[in-house]
Formats: C-alpha cells, structure tokens, sequence
C-alpha cells in the first residue's frame, strides 16, 4: 500500500508553536463554521474548514463539587457505586454481578517520539485529566446487599500495562494491555489473582497515538475480537507504521492466531453484539483538524472483511485529499457507517440495552459513552446517550441518558467513558476525570 503524505501546514514547526501557545490560551477558531448536528444515518457533511491552526477547546478538568452528579432524565436516578478510583476507564460485569474497573491511563512515549505535536497533545491531555501515570490495575467492586454503593473494593489485577478491555471465557479472564493480549485463571468469587499472565497475541504498539485496545468475546468463546485504533491522525507517519491498526481483529482463543476482521476504522473502542448476537457493532473517533464539524464519530456494525474508509475517505466515499497518493481503488469499497454521532464527540463507551431495566425507552438499542471533544467549538460530547434500535438498526435521534458534565463555564466536572448494564439491569458508567463508577437505574 503506497505511503500518503501529509501535507496540512499543521506539520510546520513553527505553526505547531503557535497552536501550543494558542491552545493554553483559548485561542478563537480562525474561520467561521457552519455548526451542524452531525447525527444519525445521513448526518450533513459540510465543507472541510482550512484554518492557519487546529481547533483546540479542552474543557479543563475540574471534578464534582461535593454532593455533585450527572442528570438522569426523569424516572431514573443516579447514584455512585464507587468514588475514589484513580482515572477509571473501562468496566466489565462479571456472572456473579461483581464488576471489574480498568484504571488506566496512555503509556509512556518512546524516547524523542513525536515531536511538537507530542508536546501539544501532551499539553491537551493534562488539561482534559489524563495527564497522569496510569494506575496500570484492575479493580474489582462488589454490591453484596444490593444497595446500589460497592461496600467491598479489591486491587483483582496489578502491574498491568495500561489495560483496557476484559473478557471472560469460561475459566479465563482476558486482558488488553497496550501491547498484548493476555490472561489469567478466575474462578467466581476471587478477588484477587496472583498467577502469571499466559500471553495470547502481540498487538501494535510503538508511539501509541491511540493506545487503548479493547475485547469483545464470541458466544461460543473461540474468538476474541481485539479493537487497535490507528497510529496517526490520517496516515501522516507512514502507512508502515498503520500495519494491523486502525482495525478490528478475530483472535482465536485457542491459538492466537489472528486476522483483519474489519478495517479503515480509525479508532474503534467500544464493542458489542446486538440483540440478536450475530452482528458486532463498533463505536470509531474520526479523523481530526476539518474543522469543528468534520468528521462525525460513529457507531456501525462491522462486516466481516468490510473497508470503512480511512484514511482515504471518510463516511463512505467523501476523498480526504490530505492523504496522497489517493487510493480510489480503495475509496470505492468504503462502506458507509450505519450511524453518525456528531462530531468529535470522543465516543468510545458501548453497550448493548439487553438485560437492562430502565424502563420502556430503553428496551432496544445502545448506549454511548461520549468522553467529549477537544477540538471543536462549542463542545459536543460529555454525556452518555442511548441509541434506540428498530428491526436490528438506529432508528431516530438518540436520547440523553446522563448529561451535566459540563459546568455553565466550560470546565469537566466529570467525562464518561465505559458502560455496562450490570446483573440487575442498571447501567455503569466510568467517569475518568470525577474519578467515580456512576449507576444509573430505575426510580422505585
């Protein structure tokens, strides 16, 4: 596959400066966007927004005011199931109703890696909250009178390598670190696991511009299905360095070997089967610096051996014309998401609605964690929505289902990432910057 170049004036040193310089300061948007919802089967695709820098608009990150939560729509009620974590990420409900939290944080840079925009991105980051060492363990929470507040909390996993997704198969509990995927015995009810690890597969990792990769397991329990989001924002380091990204790859559990199950998905995070358990839905962060509404991140069920676009292209065949050389060969395979998000909304929470008890509304479809945009004026993102599903697709506009994470100044109280419907049908929410596992249920 040939090389693209990158060609945006944003690799200039000396404009790389300024936009580090501009982005401490809040600087305005030099152009004037059309703001546009960007959501569901169609969204409006505008013209890509040529600025002198990139659009950058963290909310800082500030935490909850004590008593302070996210709003729940009426009927449903919002409680914590932990506090006190340290940067809460990814959640996993075990059989026996325990849950397991992923606390975790980027790896650390290569030496000399990156350059300005490292230092940039860094800057972005600490401002957002995730500027921290990561706690690199995985913590187990348990509810055993049923009172919605975890009263027992186990360090289950330690000196990982910022982990991220969880599976159980059987005896085995599966891990994705940054770099690998591995696992170790469990058996219902432990708190803790001593054993070694039992390596099942290496996975890309190098820079890391996007580190987190997560696991989903197949009903019978013979593949795993490994999330590997790009390394770049649109190939600018060279399509060596995407090999295996961008990606969703099938394992097999027994021996490691491995394929492409879908591709050109920039950065797949969140995974989950639909009712039905036959097809895998996926939720994918977009390409960067088009303007504060381009592209929309997505949510898509992904074919088996399916090209979705990147970088060449982005929401089917709309070229990206940074990428050179141009790949229309590929271009033309591009298949369309089956459903826009809105624009840099970081969305990488995903769960099916099966098995949760929140109500009517709530009886068919997905809910998203949106951890919010960086890039984009206004913000958009900062709330959980659901996606509601008819006759196995979206269907209409997705609904609010915790919003309130954001102060009428801008500042992040909190930023939600993982959801799960736990084994009494509420919905968990990891709220990386509040630092807290949020439970949204039913009012009595």
């Amino acid at each position: 596959m040939p090389t693209p170049r990158f060609t945006a004036s944003a690799t200039r040193p000396a404009v790389l400066l300024v936009a580090c310089l501009l982005a401490l300061g809040g600087c305005a948007e030099s152009a004037r966007l059309t703001v546009t919802d960007g959501t569901g089967p169609n969204p409006t695709l505008p013209t890509p927004a040529k600025t002198l820098i990139p659009t950058v608009n963290i909310a800082p990150a500030k935490g909850w005011p004590a008593g302070g939560s996210p709003v729940a729509p009426a009927g449903l009620r919002v409680t914590a199931l932990a506090i006190g974590l340290d940067h809460p990420r990814w959640l996993m409900v075990l059989p026996n109703g325990d849950v397991l939290v992923a606390e975790s944080n980027a790896p650390p840079k290569p030496e000399g890696s990156g350059g300005i925009m490292a230092w940039v991105m860094g800057q972005v980051m600490k401002r957002a909250g995730a500027g921290v060492p990561s706690a690199n363990r995985i913590t187990l929470l348990r509810d055993a009178n049923g009172d919605g507040v975890a009263e027992t909390r186990s360090v289950l996993l330690r000196d990982l390598r910022s982990p991220f997704g969880m599976a159980l198969i059987g005896e085995r509990l599966y891990v994705a670190n940054a770099d690998a995927v591995v696992s170790y015995p469990y058996k219902t009810g432990d708190t803790v696991i001593t054993a070694p690890a039992t390596e099942l597969v290496q996975l890309p990792a190098g820079v890391n511009h996007h580190w987190t990769k997560n696991l989903l397991a197949s009903a019978d329990g013979s593949k795993l299905y490994v999330s590997v989001g790009s390394n770049s924002n649109v190939g600018e380091r060279g399509m060596q360095a995407e090999v295996g990204r961008a990606a969703i790859w099938e394992v097999d559990v027994k021996t490691g070997a491995h394929r492409i199950y879908g591709s050109g998905l920039r950065n797949p995070v969140g995974m989950a089967w639909d009712a039905s358990g036959k097809a895998l839905w996926t939720v994918v962060n977009e390409r960067d610096e088009l303007g504060s509404d381009l592209v929309p991140d997505y949510l898509t069920s992904v074919k088996d051996g399916g090209f979705y676009g990147w970088p060449y292209s982005y929401y089917g065949q709309t070229v990206d014309v940074r990428v050179q050389p141009p790949r229309p060969d590929l271009v033309a395979s591009a298949i369309k998401p089956d459903y826009a998000l809105g624009p840099h909304t970081g969305s990488l929470g995903l769960a099916s609605s099966s098995g949760n008890a929140l109500g009517a509304p709530f009886a068919s479809g997905m809910f998203v964690g949106q951890h919010g945009s960086w890039n984009r004026r206004p913000h958009s993102g900062y709330k959980v929505i659901f996606v509601p599903f008819q006759g196995g697709q979206p269907s209409g506009q997705p609904v609010d289902v915790l919003t309130g994470f954001l102060s009428a100044q801008g500042d992040a109280l909190g930023r939600p990432v993982g959801v799960a419907v736990d084994t009494r049908g509420a919905l968990l929410v990891a709220d990386d910057v509040g630092n807290v596992i949020w439970r949204v249920s039913a009012q009595p």
